[in-house]
């Protein structure tokens, strides 16, 4: 306990850096797999054989550790924050797109219907009725493939790309446990407070249903 306090009285701002590394990375991994996730589940949502292709092709992907997959893009990409953001977002596409796919084929039909029938747009029934509907299943996925990305960002340490797991590394490395503990440690408390403000945001978005 007195070597954790230490740590943190002596490196403190670079503590602080690494956390918002962690975090940088975590972020934009997780706006790309969105970008590319929710188009994907949207249209496969409308054709079955092209969702079993998607589910099946990053399913697949999934299966192959991150660690395995920064391996392979050190040759063609280098080191850094490229091959991590690319095994990152490998990772967070499929519970988005799953999850984005499975929200647009279970919407009620009937509710559909009656927003056509009441004159409404196709893209005023896309915004106004669908997304809203479908919005509960795919935060889920968003969720998770957040969780698992936080999670996952440490791997980045071993190529170069910074953030917490250059903490747990280095006490590995130094059979350090005080610094495990402040690497691991943080990792598990950052996952949890993100989880917390998504559930406060998905609270906030679906007040609606609790009125």
């Amino acid at each position: 306990m007195i070597k954790i306090v230490e740590y943190f009285k002596t490196n403190g701002g670079e503590y602080l850096g690494i956390l918002g590394e962690h975090l940088r990375i975590s972020i934009f991994v997780i706006l790309i797999a969105m970008i590319i996730a929710i188009p994907l589940g949207i249209v496969s949502s409308r054709y079955q054989k092209l969702r079993i292709f998607f589910e099946r092709f990053f399913g697949l992907l999934r299966i192959v550790p991150s660690l395995a997959i920064l391996i392979i893009c050190i040759p063609i990409i280098g080191t850094g924050v490229k091959p991590t953001v690319i095994a990152l977002t490998i990772l967070a596409i499929p519970p988005i797109l799953i999850n984005t796919a499975q929200a647009f084929i279970n919407l009620p039909q009937p509710i559909i219907e009656a927003a056509v029938a009441m004159g409404m747009s196709n893209s005023s029934v896309f915004f106004k009725v669908k997304l809203p509907l479908a919005f509960p299943l795919m935060f889920a996925g968003i969720r998770t493939a957040t969780v698992e990305v936080i999670a996952s960002a440490t791997l980045a340490s071993y190529i170069g790309a910074g953030g917490l797991g250059d903490i747990i590394f280095t006490g590995l490395a130094l059979l350090r446990m005080d610094l495990l503990l402040i690497g691991g440690g943080s990792v598990a408390i950052l996952s949890l407070v993100i989880g917390f403000l998504l559930d406060s945001f998905y609270s906030y978005m679906t007040k609606y249903q609790r009125l």
